[in-house]
């Protein structure tokens, strides 16, 4: 098996076959890509196939080429399009956050083992989150394909089946995640004094209530699709057994089916029900439906013709050209003003002369958006101060 030496050689590579890599990554659940459809896509070049087939990027299997398991893993995963629930991985990181890193932190005697370590807990609570938040996207989109997309009844059921038991897992993951952060690790975060690993926490602990407020909805739809399913495949086989009946003449003397139409009274049984269809002015004033209006008329031959009416001249006051004057805030205008002032930015905002009147809310407002704007250019401290009801960060230009 052929590696690569350096990361510079694996990008190089990639590079070089980025257009066959990426139609073979759309088409990747297709069950057939053949090498000649690849040679025509890289303009007869051989050559980066066979480099994509030595360094094991890319397999072929006959006269078919698919990508290795290992790199389509890859592309899926850094894409987010990766249909696999894969609980056991975040399962693993809380083993080795609980297991190995905190307690390899405490024990340490040397700051730069502790930060090798405190780095590892950090980047593992880090995926924790994300990977939790990404499973449950792709519980819900496989939950709908399943229940949308899949013809086979039986097959159905069984996914969303498993689909439940993988919901199951992931709340049990939810649960050991919250009690590692709140009683299996207090020793750890108490003594690992570092501002990041606090953020780090509060934003996992959000990311894990926002995943449990959407798993409850989440385990509703599954139930509800259940019970569908199951409901549309009695309904299907007793179907099924009605049409048997029918086609071999025995549906009046097995079952009682004289009787049950003679005692329902669904609309489906009543004769349909005709409305007129009442067009609106604004479609009546189409050309279009003129025109069919007018070849219904002539197909009755009533010898009425519509009366025309001459609409009045337009007066001068009707000619009469009207502007609207409005004033524009020009944001751009106001950054480069406000690199100039020594003061922070809802100060400067407050007592800035505007071309026109512009009350507090509005001046609170254009604060909101310098800094949704010009995020890059602007430094946001941690301190706050508060003016008519209404706290606010400190922003200084960089």
């Amino acid at each position: 098996m052929n590696h690569f030496n350096s990361i510079r050689e694996l990008l190089n590579t990639l590079s070089r076959g980025n257009r066959l890599l990426a139609e073979m990554f759309e088409q990747r659940k297709s069950l057939h890509y053949r090498h000649e459809l690849a040679l025509e896509l890289m303009d007869g070049n051989e050559d980066v196939i066979k480099l994509l087939l030595s360094k094991n990027i890319i397999r072929q299997n006959g006269n078919l080429l698919e990508l290795d398991d290992q790199f389509l893993k890859f592309f899926e995963e850094i894409l987010e399009v990766n249909e696999e629930i894969n609980t056991s991985y975040i399962i693993e990181n809380i083993r080795q956050v609980k297991e190995e890193y905190m307690l390899y932190y405490l024990e340490a005697t040397t700051d730069s083992e502790r930060f090798k370590y405190l780095k590892a807990v950090k980047s593992a609570l880090r995926k924790i989150g994300r990977i939790t938040m990404r499973n449950i996207v792709d519980l819900n989109r496989n939950i709908e394909n399943a229940f949308k997309t899949e013809p086979n009844y039986k097959i159905k059921l069984s996914k969303l089946e498993n689909y439940k038991l993988k919901l199951d897992a992931i709340q049990q993951m939810i649960v050991q995640t919250e009690k590692l952060l709140n009683e299996d690790a207090l020793t750890f975060f108490k003594t690992a004094t570092d501002e990041e690993l606090k953020y780090i926490k509060t934003d996992l602990i959000l990311d894990l209530t926002e995943s449990r407020q959407n798993l409850i909805e989440t385990r509703k739809q599954i139930i509800e699709y259940i019970n569908q399913v199951k409901y549309q495949s009695k309904f299907i086989e007793k179907l099924r057994q009605l049409k048997y009946l029918r086609d071999q003449f025995e549906i009046k003397h097995k079952t009682n089916i004289n009787e049950i139409l003679a005692n329902t009274h669904s609309l489906a049984f009543e004769v349909k029900p005709f409305y007129s269809l009442k067009l609106s002015l604004e479609n009546l004033q189409h050309e279009d439906v003129r025109k069919v209006i007018k070849r219904v008329i002539n197909s009755y031959h009533t010898g009425i013709s519509p009366r025309k009416f001459i609409a009045e001249n337009l007066s001068a006051f009707d000619l009469k050209t009207e502007t609207e004057k409005e004033i524009h805030i020009n944001l751009y205008e106001l950054k480069n003003n406000f690199a100039a002032s020594g003061k922070h930015l809802f100060d400067y905002i407050n007592e800035y002369q505007f071309p026109r009147e512009v009350l507090f809310a509005e001046r609170a407002t254009i604060y909101c958006q310098m800094i949704s704007i010009f995020e890059d250019e602007f430094e946001v401290s941690i301190n706050f101060e508060r003016q008519d009801n209404i706290e606010y960060a400190l922003v200084y230009p960089k």
